[in-house]
């Protein structure tokens, strides 16, 4: 009996279940590049090429490892273009009896999986992803348990479970979360450590040449590229991020510094999403830092938070409400995405800075991608998809099951509530204490109204404003609103009129 066994382009990790009780002698492992997931939305260039290097680098591992892998390269004569159409071509290739995949990370792939097995008139088998730590049914017991889904209680569910920087029943240090330790505003001083920087083999001088080619419209700077495309390489980024960052990742984790995209962060999601770092060993590195006493434990906790909270509860929420998730708009926003979140074309100096970034990096840190971009998104009013669209496609960790949630609930508020207990919207002040972006900026933060003011200020009032039917019950936005209504008529006016005018300009 011959089994193909599917590896998708996020599960590089030999511990898939795809891969358990393989039969190196008969199986057969299926990976490919096709055409259809390349761009379906229009990836950054640096994500197809990081992708596709790291695939070309896991189907070797593997073929050292004694599997016979059939891979097909994006350039291959052969290539149908889609995962289906080159799983139906190795099934007639190799007499294939049974398909064996493991569970996606995209309800869209899901779907397609779903009916290979009518297509090919063959048991395909999906199993469970085990890289993740709490399985979509048990997601779905605990959700099922409560009136609200907040993250921070399944969070401490996962430290009991994983018996996570614990004391007997009690978190260590007394507290759950340190959230409120970890806001300290930038220095310009700081010392910051390089990101780890990973050298070109020929395998990825191919890809590079490769996405030159064919994806030449598609966004972003393909060079210079720096990241890691083996395990191994993942797992000197890291080291060093335990070693070099951890330290200080807590009390900077929400600051912003012009020309310092990497700041005190791990750089790790890129390899966690795609499978060349698993979750629980990065957990338990951090974890012993401490234990260590080589990191302190607002930085630790912070960083775990993040990994067995925040990862896995987004991917619990994703499963459990799509597919119409993708669908919800809470505020009916339907403005267009700005031309400028392409060209970074804009007098906002923190907006041209964060996508400036993006376009560069395929990377922008949570406080850029939350408070800078998405605040802006929010406050005016742009469309879920088109936002949802943008994130999805300019980040190289980006996949549909961790970007969705983020951006429709966490970021645009779009459910309504469901995932964030407020929306995290901001006027300028809040940049301005956290970056250095103001200091250099065609608007003046400290003006509320007028051309020259910071278009936060007088958005978020007149967001706040103008969803009031919406938003007025929020207990958490009670006393914005009493602020809102101590205002006389005439700033009231100014601030739509303010508003009116520059959203009036983008288009």
């Amino acid at each position: 009996m011959t089994v193909l066994r599917v590896v998708l382009g996020d599960q590089l990790s030999e511990s898939i279940s795809s891969l358990k009780d393989a039969d190196k002698a008969n199986d057969i492992i299926l990976m490919a590049e096709v055409w259809d997931e390349a761009t379906y939305v229009k990836h950054h260039k640096k994500k197809i090429a990081f992708l596709f290097s790291a695939m070309r680098h896991f189907a070797k591992e593997l073929t050292q490892a004694g599997y016979r892998v059939h891979y097909t390269h994006f350039d291959d004569h052969n290539n149908r273009g889609s995962l289906r159409g080159e799983v139906e071509g190795c099934c007639e290739l190799y007499n294939i009896n049974k398909v064996v995949v493991t569970h996606p990370g995209e309800y869209r792939v899901l779907q397609d999986i779903q009916q290979w097995q009518q297509v090919l008139k063959l048991d395909v088998e999906i199993k469970d992803d085990l890289r993740f730590l709490c399985s979509q049914q048990e997601f779905a017991r605990w959700a099922k348990q409560r009136s609200s889904l907040r993250m921070e209680y399944f969070y401490r569910d996962m430290r009991k479970k994983y018996f996570i920087l614990m004391e007997g029943e009690q978190p260590v240090g007394g507290k759950w979360n340190y959230d409120a330790e970890n806001r300290q505003p930038p220095k310009r001083d700081l010392f910051m450590p390089q990101p780890c920087i990973t050298p070109l083999d020929p395998t990825t001088q191919d890809v590079i040449q490769l996405v030159a080619e064919r994806f030449p419209n598609h966004f972003g700077d393909l060079m210079p590229f720096h990241f890691a495309v083996t395990r191994e390489q993942a797992l000197q980024v890291l080291q060093q991020f335990i070693e070099q960052r951890l330290c200080l990742f807590g009390d900077y984790q929400d600051a912003m510094l012009e020309g310092e995209p990497w700041m005190y962060h791990s750089h790790i999601s890129f390899y966690l999403n795609c499978g060349l770092l698993q979750p629980m060993e990065c957990i338990r590195a951090a974890e012993q830092a401490y234990y260590n006493r080589e990191a302190p434990l607002n930085s630790v906790e912070g960083f775990i938070r993040q990994i067995l909270g925040w990862r896995e509860y987004v991917r619990g929420i994703y499963w459990l409400k799509m597919p119409e998730y993708a669908q919800q708009n809470f505020f009916n926003a339907n403005r267009k995405l700005p031309q400028f979140y392409w060209d970074a074309d804009t007098k906002m100096n923190c907006m041209r800075q964060c996508i400036s970034d993006t376009k560069q990096n395929a990377y922008a840190h949570h406080i850029q991608r939350l408070m800078v971009l998405g605040n802006f998104a929010l406050l005016a009013g742009l469309s879920p998809e088109q936002v949802n669209n943008w994130y999805l496609l300019v980040y190289a960790d980006a996949y549909e099951w961790v970007e969705l949630p983020n951006v429709t609930g966490m970021i645009l508020f779009a459910d309504g509530g469901y995932l964030a207990s407020k929306p995290y919207a901001a006027g300028g002040s809040y940049i301005n204490k956290m970056s250095d972006y103001c200091q250099h900026c065609d608007y003046k933060v400290t003006v509320k109204n007028g051309k020259s003011a910071c278009p936060f200020n007088y958005l978020y009032w007149d967001f706040l404003a103008r969803n009031r039917g919406k938003l007025a019950s929020n207990h958490r936005l009670g006393m914005m609103y009493k602020t809102y209504d101590r205002m006389s008529d005439d700033k009231k006016r100014e601030i739509e009129l303010d508003a009116e005018r520059f959203l009036n300009e983008l288009r």
